[in-house]
């Protein structure tokens, strides 16, 4: 079995930019790539600005007295005359400072009266205003190519005037489902059956990477189902991702299926919950009809999950995640962890590498979700993130371990 650290470096080494590219509005752009720097136009703020409501005042007006004519009142959005010597001008914030003004003294520490005002304190030069370019200077990289765009990241394109942003496609994934036992909710549940929970977690993790997303439902527990479905995946996808059926059992297809219509490059991972991981790719078949004529090496990537739900839920976060951002042109794909204190004990250590759903308390520790069982979701939803375990450590109260939130893994 491979540490999850090789098995992690040979994804990625293995996941490359996927070609296409698109120009969208700014306003649909969340969560996609940038395939271009966006580099801006403009000087922001544009002008020098009042960081405060009060009076913009020429400082050597201040010298010889405190009290002066107000000239002009600058709402935000106005462009203002020069300011008169001798005078302040009533300014709100976010409104340009006028030429000549040097500083602007905020409302509080003055004394208005009908057409004048008292300063009562003598300001510095530049106090409470923001220079033209303080924030972003033309011509400057304010987002480079590989950026994946949060809602903030789309804000600071719309402050330089992008109306429209250059973006890779997205990563296109065929999903399926194995196990005779699976039922749909909704449908009468047979003796023996289980729900298939894991199509709606994996589509809902998969949607929320901005993946455009294929699903093939329940394939049956067969060799030829599974070859088949994996065919017909393959053709117009970057990506096939399975649940179920790559353990080692007489009802396990998907690892055979995998061999026989294309290769594996790795098949278990020292790690709990999650062992039985595969990644490979399937060939893009160049005889069938619709791809006739394809590139006969052409190969779809596999990434085969366990079908129990926790298992197949943290090694998505830990390896499909950073793997399809990776395909997207995300180069930054690690997720930042947390030294936070173990309020438990864990007597007991495992020879592979654990990662424990647990619970940030009140006190700033970690509690330990009760049943770390890999069948119980339960613990995927009250857990804040996943403890990284090393293999064959025992973890004790009070000691630093390191946690990772799931707000790390699910973005």
């Amino acid at each position: 079995m491979l540490a999850t650290g090789e098995a992690l470096a040979i994804l990625l080494d293995a996941a490359h930019p996927i070609d296409g590219t698109e120009t969208i509005p700014t306003l649909d752009a969340l969560n996609r790539v940038l395939s271009a720097d966006v580099t801006s136009p403009l000087d922001v703020p544009p002008m020098h600005t009042s960081a405060m409501d009060g009076y913009a005042v020429r400082i050597a007006d201040l010298a010889h007295g405190s009290r002066l004519p107000v000239s002009q009142r600058i709402p935000a959005g106005h462009a203002p005359a020069p300011l008169a010597a001798g005078s302040a001008a009533r300014i709100f914030t976010g409104a340009t400072v006028p030429p000549g003004a040097d500083a602007v003294v905020m409302q509080e520490q003055t004394e208005a009266a009908g057409d004048e005002v008292t300063i009562v304190h003598r300001p510095q030069a530049g106090e409470w205003i923001t220079a033209q370019g303080a924030d972003i200077r033309a011509g400057s990289v304010i987002l480079p190519a590989g950026t994946r765009l949060t809602p903030q990241a789309l804000g600071l394109a719309a402050s330089v005037g992008c109306a429209r942003l250059d973006v890779r496609r997205r990563v296109k994934v065929a999903v399926f489902f194995t196990g005779d036992e699976l039922t749909m909710p909704g449908e009468p549940l047979k003796p023996g059956a289980i729900y298939n929970s894991n199509r709606f977690t994996l589509r809902g993790l998969l949607e929320n990477l901005g993946c455009d997303v294929t699903d093939y439902g329940i394939v049956a527990d067969r060799l030829d189902a599974t070859r088949a479905t994996l065919r017909e995946a393959a053709q117009g996808h970057d990506l096939i991702l399975t649940c179920g059926g790559v353990s080692v059992g007489e009802e396990d297809h998907v690892k055979p299926a995998v061999e026989a219509e294309g290769r594996l490059a790795l098949w278990q991972i020292a790690m709990k919950p999650g062992k039985p991981l595969a990644f490979g790719a399937v060939r893009r078949g160049a005889e069938s009809g619709a791809d006739r004529g394809a590139d006969p090496g052409a190969e779809t990537f596999f990434i085969g999950l366990p079908g129990n739900p926790v298992s197949s839920f943290v090694t998505f976060l830990l390896f499909v995640r950073p793997f399809v951002l990776r395909l997207a042109g995300v180069q930054a794909v690690a997720p930042r962890a947390l030294s936070l204190r173990a309020d438990f004990t864990q007597g007991k250590a495992d020879r592979r590498n654990e990662f424990l759903r647990a619970r940030v308390n009140p006190a700033g520790g970690l509690d330990l979700f009760p049943n770390q069982s890999s069948a119980v979701l339960t613990s995927t939803v009250r857990g804040d993130g996943l403890i990284d375990n090393p293999p064959n450590h025992a973890i004790s109260a009070g000691e630093t371990v390191r946690f990772i939130p799931f707000s790390e893994l699910l973005n």
